[in-house]
């Protein structure tokens, strides 16, 4: 099944985004963009340095509500002096000089900024998942529609060149059919503990952070990369971690919104603040083949002889992506290497050449491919969640059904950090 085409989820969907309701802004007058990097922990760190090693982007701005996150990357930019600095994100989308925004906060917070950032006519980089729902993973997707903005995702496995050499082997059918392919996250991820509430750091807006998310004590747990294995910021590995190898497979094999999930999760190693799970396998159903996500974070070892990566399983033996490469087996033949590894500066190059040129059509990790590959993991999470074990999905409203299932496919926002009505 292929993913649901712009046209047909603007009929759908029933509330499109007028293009005249996005303000327009100034383009970029030369070659050379300004761009802004909103959240500055170690993705968005390297967010900002890789956007500076580009030669026609200029690092302009950075917003953190933690202060001294600000100052540090600041520091190591090659142009400091010349970086406005700010926690208070409406600074930067007020700013008409900046062109395009890179948001890497925590995941609550990735469509309402990457909504209001069209809104103020900017381009937009969004992290990995571009969403916190499958609700929001649609509007962003219409958003950009309407916009006529360049909207990159980050899976940016699409803008590698090694992994596309690795797409290309498999599509020319060296291996014949491809009847299942399964994306393997397994890793050790060490016990948070349990964290007392307390005060949250000197100069930190938590409001702030909090944003869309409800009211909640502060504790070290909810805070720096932490915040990733509770429900309210974050969305668990698959959506971390796990999205890139899922994302993987569904651009080798043109997938789009699955028939129907089924699967489990939950913690068998962790005993601790977390509310994410630890173990989780799932199953997506499509017509021609299956997709399974096995999840271990208590692993310190490959799973299958393989690391962090894909597996597609062929009529004629397996073709397999990882940190190393990509890497076909022929039955009774020795593995060979058909493609490299995944590398961030090559995705988020490729969004400035497209600012550059204004075209969204030259991105390779469209919002459009971001949007079914984040909706896939939340469905993923929600059966999880439900205990509902199994779910059919309609492919044109990504709605299921099942009660408890649909309960998950949005979520209610503090009043204040509602998502802008565009």
């Amino acid at each position: 099944m292929t993913t649901i085409s712009r046209r047909a989820l603007l009929t759908t969907a029933g509330a499109s985004l007028a293009a005249a309701a996005i303000r327009p802004t100034a383009a970029a007058t030369s070659d050379r963009i300004r761009l802004a990097v909103l959240g500055l922990g170690s993705q968005g760190r390297h967010h900002a340095l890789s956007f500076a090693r580009h030669p026609h982007c200029e690092v302009a701005a950075l917003c953190d509500v933690d202060p001294e996150r600000l100052e540090r990357v600041r520091a190591e930019l090659p142009n400091p002096e010349a970086v406005r600095a700010t926690t208070d994100y409406r600074r930067i989308l007020d700013d008409a000089t900046i062109d395009a925004v890179s948001i890497a906060t925590p995941d609550h917070w990735h469509t309402k900024l990457a909504l209001h950032a069209l809104e103020a006519g900017k381009h937009v980089y969004v992290e990995k998942p571009c969403s916190h729902t499958i609700e929001e993973a649609r509007l962003l997707m219409q958003a950009a529609a309407s916009s006529g903005k360049c909207v990159q995702h980050g899976t940016h496995s699409r803008g590698s060149s090694g992994i596309r050499e690795g797409v290309d082997y498999l599509r020319q059918g060296h291996l014949g059919t491809v009847r299942v392919a399964k994306a393997i996250n397994q890793q050790l991820r060490r016990p948070i503990g349990r964290a007392e509430v307390e005060n949250p750091p000197a100069g930190v807006d938590y409001d702030m952070w909090l944003g869309p998310a409800p009211e909640h004590p502060f504790t070290r747990n909810r805070w720096h990369y932490n915040w990733h294995w509770f429900w309210d910021y974050g969305c668990g590995d698959i959506a971390n971690d796990g999205i890139h190898q899922l994302d993987q497979i569904l651009w080798a094999l043109d997938l789009g919104i699955p028939n129907a999930i089924s699967g489990s999760g939950g913690q068998l190693f962790y005993d601790d603040d977390h509310e994410t799970p630890d173990t989780q396998t799932i199953t997506f159903e499509y017509d021609r083949c299956h997709v399974i996500y096995e999840m271990r974070l208590w692993t310190d070892y490959p799973l299958e002889g393989h690391d962090n990566g894909v597996v597609f399983y062929c009529d004629g033996g397996t073709i397999a992506f990882g940190r190393e490469g990509c890497f076909a087996t022929p039955i009774g033949e020795a593995p060979r290497k058909v493609g490299g590894g995944a590398a961030f500066d090559e995705n988020a190059h490729n969004f400035v050449d497209a600012v550059v040129a204004n075209d969204p059509r030259l991105l390779l990790s469209p919002i459009d491919a971001g949007a079914v590959a984040s909706a896939i993991c939340h469905m993923g999470n929600i059966v999880t969640r439900t205990g509902c074990r199994a779910v059919h999905v309609d492919p044109t409203t990504w709605r299921f059904d099942n009660d408890a299932a649909n309960a998950l496919w949005g979520r209610a926002y503090r009043t204040g950090y509602e998502l802008p009505k565009v």
